[in-house]
């Protein structure tokens, strides 16, 4: 598979096609640490900048990507964790553009950082910027994002009302719905105002497709995604596609898939496990068992050590 540190894919993306990933921060580095992340539980909460993974090592992984590979749909800053909580966020995403000006830049982000105006300036090159907003409210902010208590929410909404001011290119908005969490009319109907001032391109509604950090969450049903459109009554609103589609995508790997079926079936193995043993990073593989748990292949049992999957009974 890849022998890249710091890149992963091209990877079948619900939303950028064949995309590939550029990941900026280790494994669990973030400023939230969100009930929902397929990632699991977030090892470092924090909103401290640093160089987290070397520019130096990045930029040479580029080169040396673009050198053996086509040009994929989309660039993505992404991963397991907040990129621009890397310090060399804006120099990174410079030295794409200036190596592939001719592909277009996407930035995964949950947003938290656009409150600090150095943050916003450097996001300014991207050519789509995909922030995300599942709470309006305190008391779902705190449930379902369990911020790093240096965050306050008025100013995560200030700071992404104050991107969009700045901003000329696309912002899709992700919201995350979470029954029980913010799906009450209380939430829905802070969550709309927020946008409203906000004022993203799209407004993407998500919700879970594969295990979250916790136990027992359930997916929004399509007809309740869909009665939130309908109650919001926004230009733009979406609800993303449903993972099937994955398996039609150009970059969709039936290697990769017989690679973590194999792997599995030898013993139940963590998200984790089955990154290092396959050497796929850990958000491809996240790709891969959406489908493969879609198609009823593959289960999951939660222990002591996390997430554990292995072959379905069927």
């Amino acid at each position: 598979m890849s022998g890249f540190r710091f890149l992963f894919g091209p990877v079948p993306s619900r939303r950028l096609g064949m995309s590939l990933g550029v990941d900026l921060v280790p494994h669990k580095v973030c400023s939230l640490n969100c009930v929902y992340c397929e990632c699991g539980n977030t090892t470092k909460l924090t909103l401290e900048r640093m160089e987290y993974v070397p520019y130096a090592k990045v930029t040479s992984e580029l080169e040396e990507f673009f050198r053996a590979n086509p040009d994929p749909d989309y660039i993505t800053f992404s991963g397991a964790g907040e990129p621009t909580l890397n310090s060399r966020f804006g120099d990174v995403l410079r030295f794409i553009k200036a190596l592939k000006p001719e592909v277009p830049v996407a930035v995964l982000t949950n947003g938290t950082l656009l409150r600090n105006p150095e943050v916003r300036n450097e996001m300014l090159e991207a050519d789509l910027v995909l922030p995300s907003l599942d709470a309006a409210t305190e008391d779902a902010f705190m449930k379902i994002n369990k911020p790093s208590p240096h965050i306050d929410l008025k100013e995560y909404i200030r700071g992404l009302e104050d991107f969009r001011h700045e901003y000329k290119g696309q912002i899709w908005l992700e919201v995350f719905i979470l029954p029980g969490y913010n799906d009450d009319r209380a939430n829905l109907d802070a969550l709309r105002e927020a946008i409203i001032r906000i004022s993203p391109d799209k407004i993407q509604l998500n919700t879970l497709d594969r295990p979250g950090a916790v136990e027992n969450l359930r997916p929004a049903n399509m007809a309740e995604l869909k009665e939130i459109v309908r109650l919001w009554s926004l230009p733009g609103t979406e609800i993303i596609a449903p993972v099937p589609g994955r398996k039609k995508i150009a970059s969709y790997r039936p290697d990769a898939e017989n690679a973590i079926l194999e792997t599995i079936s030898r013993r139940p193995c963590t998200l984790d496990d089955i990154s290092k043993v396959v050497g796929l990073h850990i958000n491809e593989v996240n790709k891969y068992l959406g489908v493969l748990e879609h198609e009823g292949k593959i289960k999951t049992s939660r222990q002591e050590r996390g997430l554990f999957y292995s072959l379905s009974d069927k």
